[in-house]
């Protein structure tokens, strides 16, 4: 972005990479995926790179108000800096943390999830895509709980899926009764409380009764704590988890 000011533009989108997209070994790949679909569409994009600081979202969701409103402050104050007013995130905590809880401090921006803006890409004609090595296969989608329930988005990631003529089951436990994958509320970044099973394990249990070859999910936390569980039932080397991004990438060749 910081670029892009010192020419006098601005970029169509600015994309927020977040935390996990940003530092976790297994986001970047998302995140690496979903910029090279970007770059198929030619959408003019940028980054806040250094500038972009945690959303606050694991402060606010552990109970520290005080601290997600200062970093939600200086993210507020970054971004109308630059005269932002879209935005796009691979991660449903950040998407539902800068759409909802962000203008009540000053930051009104139009935000999307980037599974929503993928498919409008593909309506528009700008992103084509085949399910090419997909077609056929067998792919559950595990609902994020900021995207689904929390948002009410549970078409966009099944439209894409479709895209790709896939075909695509559903675990007992869906859409608006899905089961967390035990990230939320930062429970990522604390160890679990007492109990006779972790709750990724019980997700990861569901998704293999229905025998997919594919879990797939849309946010990266979920994507982690998924591939844990299917790890913990020795079953990594039968079902893959990987976000709707890589999958559409990898079907584009991209």
């Amino acid at each position: 972005m910081a670029q892009y000011a010192a020419q006098g533009k601005r970029p169509e989108i600015l994309f927020w990479v977040g935390c996990a997209g940003s530092f976790d070994d297994r986001a970047k790949r998302i995140t690496k995926a979903f910029v090279r679909l970007l770059n198929k569409a030619n959408i003019d994009f940028a980054v806040l790179g250094t500038e972009e600081s945690c959303t606050g979202d694991p402060a606010k969701r552990a109970g520290n108000e005080y601290i997600f409103q200062m970093q939600a402050m200086v993210n507020i104050k970054t971004l109308n800096g630059y005269g932002v007013t879209k935005i796009v995130t691979a991660c449903p905590h950040g998407f539902n943390t800068l759409k909802n809880e962000y203008p009540e401090l000053g930051g009104h921006f139009e935000v999307v999830h980037h599974t929503q803006l993928l498919r409008s890409l593909i309506e528009e004609g700008r992103l084509e895509v085949e399910g090419g090595k997909f077609k056929g296969k067998r792919i559950t989608f595990h609902d994020p709980c900021y995207l689904g329930r929390g948002n009410g988005e549970y078409n966009a990631p099944r439209n894409l899926l479709q895209k790709l003529e896939v075909e695509l089951i559903e675990m007992k436990r869906s859409k608006s009764r899905g089961l967390c994958c035990g990230a939320g509320g930062a429970q990522f970044f604390k160890e679990s409380e007492p109990g006779d099973k972790e709750i990724n394990v019980e997700r990861a249990e569901e998704a293999i009764a229905i025998k997919p070859e594919i879990i797939a999910s849309g946010c990266p936390y979920c994507t982690n704590m998924l591939t844990d569980g299917i790890k913990a039932k020795n079953k990594e080397d039968e079902v893959l988890v990987m976000d709707i991004a890589e999958i559409i990438a990898s079907a584009a060749d991209l």
